[in-house]
């Protein structure tokens, strides 16, 4: 019989997929036949009911500030002053300083990965003017062109940080970022020459991040609403903002994962918690109207699958059934002669 795999044992937390977990977990039958008709009554029953059940999982999660990026010093120079750990920095304030000279925060996604001067066009120049105009200086207009104006508003904008007022933007000379940051971990000490990672940044708002089993990849969908626990027991709701598309292998006795985030609407909720272990509710598909006994009814038969014994008129009868959705401690089945208001044994 090619029954359909549980999914998850709700609030229980216990997987069952296939014939063999419900044996494995004592929940009746072993490997041989389930018992022909016979007047022998099971020690207790339930009824039948029609109902809707919920898919749930529950996955381990880290409430954190999300991924780290590092910002990478070019050019050369001396590191002067760098922020610490936990500094929250926002557009036009600096990151570090080389030689004395502030190197400052930028918002926008493209790195500046060129110098930037009159007569340059692409949407790395809109950033740029984008950037300026937020800071305060104008007399140009945002677009793709670097123009004589543009140039203008840069030389202003060097002699307000102390800089040399040259009217080009060179690489290394801003942090891009899509936001304000938060120093995550220095990776330079003042006094070092620059040329490498100076120090890993987050965003500013804190996530919970996920490394979910591929088991249960389809459980987790962008924009679906979870519960999230915290380490105080309080609960909290969020919503996943990303689900990773490239699986990451585990090692011998781990699994293959996929990396999931987690956007929580109430901050003011979590406390001062960073690093936190915390435990996330995935709630998938809503199966409405289906037949649903204990999953202490079901017996595991020598041929694979499941049964449940139907007890009419002081009798029983064995009914193979297939099983869908296993949630606390209830479990969808189908079968045939199987209605709402029957009832089933439960075997001890």
């Amino acid at each position: 019989m090619a029954g359909r795999r549980a999914a998850v044992l709700g609030a229980a937390g216990v997987v069952v997929a296939g014939g063999a977990g419900l044996a494995t977990a004592g929940l009746g039958g072993g490997t041989g036949e389930p018992a022909a008709a016979h007047s022998s009554l099971p020690p207790a029953t339930a009824p039948i009911e029609r109902t809707t059940l919920v898919e749930t999982q529950d996955v381990d999660g880290t409430l954190g500030y999300g991924a780290t990026r590092a910002a990478v010093g070019a050019g050369g120079g001396t590191l002067t002053w760098l922020a610490g750990a936990g500094s929250v920095i926002s557009r036009g304030r600096p990151v570090y300083r080389v030689d004395n000279k502030p190197v400052p925060l930028l918002y926008g996604r493209l790195p500046l990965y060129r110098t930037l001067s009159t007569g340059t066009e692409g949407d790395d120049v809109e950033q740029l003017e984008k950037n300026l105009r937020a800071l305060g200086y104008t007399g140009f207009t945002v677009d793709e062109s670097y123009g004589a104006a543009t140039a203008a508003a840069v030389k202003h904008w060097q002699d307000a940080l102390g800089v040399a007022e040259t009217g080009r933007v060179e690489p290394g000379s801003a942090v891009i970022a899509p936001g304000r940051i938060r120093v995550a971990e220095r990776k330079a000490d003042v006094g070092d020459r620059v040329g490498g990672a100076v120090l890993t940044y987050t965003g500013t708002t804190r996530v919970v991040s996920v490394d979910l089993d591929v088991r249960y990849q389809r459980l987790a969908r962008k924009g679906a609403g979870v519960e999230i626990e915290l380490p105080s027991g309080d609960t909290t709701k969020g919503k996943i903002t990303s689900v990773g598309k490239v699986a990451e292998e585990g090692g011998a006795e781990e699994p293959t994962t996929i990396e999931v985030t987690i956007a929580i609407g109430g901050q003011g909720e979590l406390g001062s918690y960073d690093k936190a272990p915390v435990e996330v509710r995935l709630t998938a598909n809503r199966h409405g109207g289906v037949l649903a006994v204990p999953v202490g009814a079901l017996l595991a038969r020598g041929e694979g699958g499941y049964a449940v014994q139907v007890v009419q008129d002081g009798r029983v009868r064995t009914v193979p059934v297939e099983t869908g959705v296993f949630t606390e401690g209830r479990v969808e089945v189908s079968g045939a002669g199987l209605a709402e208001g029957m009832k089933v044994g439960i075997p001890k």
